[in-house]
């Protein structure tokens, strides 16, 4: 009886967490290890399948980078990266195109709805979703002046129509987007996913932002798991320089999220099993909560 006890006391541990959810929309940023490992991206869609079913609202935005690069070096095209950000050429943008709104989006799709949901795969393009505009990265190479360096068909997020996401979510549909905007020339750009999941949590209004990431969270200067701390506190941790290198950019895409309205950003471990439902739905959880 001792399992039995366990089993039910997991459950009842998860209901208050339901009850608030319940009718609110969850934005999901999923990337890394989760992306690539086969038993991750498993436990990821049957996590997404759970929530819908138990009254949450799941809206997934996808990277690609890995799989972007695979295919790359496939058809012969280096990959050339400034700054972290993938130099897209035309040629590159079409390759962007088919493996992010294509192979990528199709096969979480079709995940999802294996484990009996009703995802639907979306790109920015998608019912003019993402509006985006050419992103100008400057380099000061002296003081005298900065250079505009061109980065070809990479964007950021101009504006967001989520008429499309919440005719899904109130369908009982999964939404599944591609981090794919059209520019008022009709050219088409690649955004950064984390920031695309943040401007998307924002707009929607969500409860809450996750980004799943290949690491425990954020980190004190002892290498301790920060599990929760307040906007004022991570800017003083970036201040004082704690929080840096490729952990930056996320938690400034976490603090933009809850100064703009989300109740709370996640930075969690996709490398964990059932990481989503862990993080949301227990007390302990796996990873970094941001507070407004």
């Amino acid at each position: 009886m001792t399992g039995l006890n366990n089993t039910a006391e997991i459950l009842i541990e998860a209901l208050p967490y339901i009850q608030r959810l319940d009718k609110k929309t969850v934005v999901i940023k999923f990337g890394g290890n989760a992306m690539v490992d086969e038993a991750l991206k498993s436990s990821f869609a049957q996590d997404i399948v759970l929530l819908k079913q138990v009254g949450v609202n799941p809206v997934i935005v996808h990277g690609g980078g890995p799989q972007i690069g695979q295919l790359l070096e496939r058809v012969g095209k280096e990959s050339r990266f400034i700054e972290g950000m993938r130099v897209t050429d035309a040629e590159t943008m079409d390759i962007v195109q088919m493996v992010l709104g294509g192979l990528v989006n199709k096969e979480i799709v079709s995940l999802i709805n294996s484990h009996g949901g009703r995802a639907v795969g979306l790109t920015g393009k998608d019912g003019g979703l993402i509006n985006a505009r050419r992103l100008e990265l400057s380099s000061n190479k002296n003081k005298q002046a900065s250079e505009i360096i061109d980065l070809g068909h990479v964007g950021e997020v101009e504006s967001i129509d989520p008429s499309v996401v919440k005719m899904l979510d109130s369908g009982n549909f999964i939404p599944v987007i591609a981090p794919i905007g059209v520019g008022k020339d009709g050219a088409s750009y690649n955004i950064n996913a984390d920031i695309v999941a943040g401007k998307m949590a924002t707009v929607l209004g969500a409860e809450k932002l996750l980004l799943l990431t290949n690491t425990p969270g954020v980190l004190d200067n002892e290498e301790k798991l920060l599990t929760g701390i307040d906007a004022h506190t991570t800017d003083n941790l970036i201040d004082e320089g704690i929080i840096h290198g490729g952990m930056l950019p996320k938690v400034n895409c976490a603090l933009d999220a809850v100064k703009s309205g989300v109740k709370t950003s996640h930075i969690i471990d996709g490398r964990v099993k059932h990481s989503v439902l862990l993080e949301l739905l227990t007390n302990r959880g796996v990873g970094t909560l941001i507070r407004g």
